[in-house]
């Protein structure tokens, strides 16, 4: 069972097909590259370990750490709320810069499923907070990430102080506001009575910044959901 607080192992494995749309990939054939994709896929999966952490707190207490009247909005009628961080650890840098080095097609193919990896990962780190929150009769919004709408990456620093994630998983932020390792996601959910779905939150459609998000470029978004 996952503690808050602690830092985990999280099972996950490489979504060949979101790896792909990483890429840009739209149907095009891929001759060998499908080859070359599944040796980048299973080295992912065989030399990096996804870790997670998170922290409750009451929405009170987050919403007073929470700059921003999107994120307000995103947690409105919540009671808890969640900040989780969730990271390929400093071995991803280290594989990416191999990598590259022998290749600069492999180097994005590894770089694509890297991705991937660590999106499934928060993927399961995110299932597990759904779960223990519905044993408690909570439900559960979507997962916002710092950059959405007027939640700014310069948060992220005071982010992982307040998660823990800097502590426990060794995440750092640059003079950019950028992750490092930069395989590395965090986000906030909103935890609210109710049982059996998760509240629809966030959307691109309300996003100052959508029609020029590199995200939703690659086919998804910053909040877990297909674009």
């Amino acid at each position: 069972m996952l503690e808050d607080g602690d830092a985990v192992e999280l099972k996950a494995r490489v979504d060949r097909e979101e790896a792909l749309a990483f890429l840009g990939h739209r149907g095009q054939e891929l001759g060998d590259l499908r080859e070359r994709l599944e040796r980048a896929a299973c080295l992912c999966e065989k030399e990096l370990v996804p870790r997670g952490v998170y922290r409750e707190m009451d929405a009170s207490e987050a919403l007073a750490l929470l700059p921003g009247l999107d994120i307000a909005r995103h947690v409105g009628g919540c009671t808890r709320v969640v900040l989780l961080a969730v990271t390929l650890g400093t071995q991803s840098e280290m594989l990416l810069r191999r990598e590259r080095a022998l290749s600069a097609t492999d180097g994005l193919l590894v770089d694509a499923c890297a991705s991937s990896l660590v999106e499934q990962a928060a993927n399961v780190l995110d299932g597990h907070i759904v779960e223990e929150a519905a044993a408690r009769g909570l439900a559960a919004t979507t997962r916002f990430s710092p950059g959405y709408g007027d939640l700014p990456l310069s948060w992220q620093p005071a982010f992982l102080v307040a998660s823990g994630a800097d502590r426990a998983l060794g995440i750092c932020a640059t003079a950019a506001h950028l992750l490092v390792p930069a395989k590395s996601i965090t986000a906030v959910i909103g935890l609210y009575p109710g049982r059996g779905f998760v509240r629809e939150g966030a959307r691109c459609s309300t996003c100052p910044v959508a029609d020029s998000c590199a995200l939703r470029a690659q086919g998804r978004t910053c909040y877990g959901n297909p674009a």
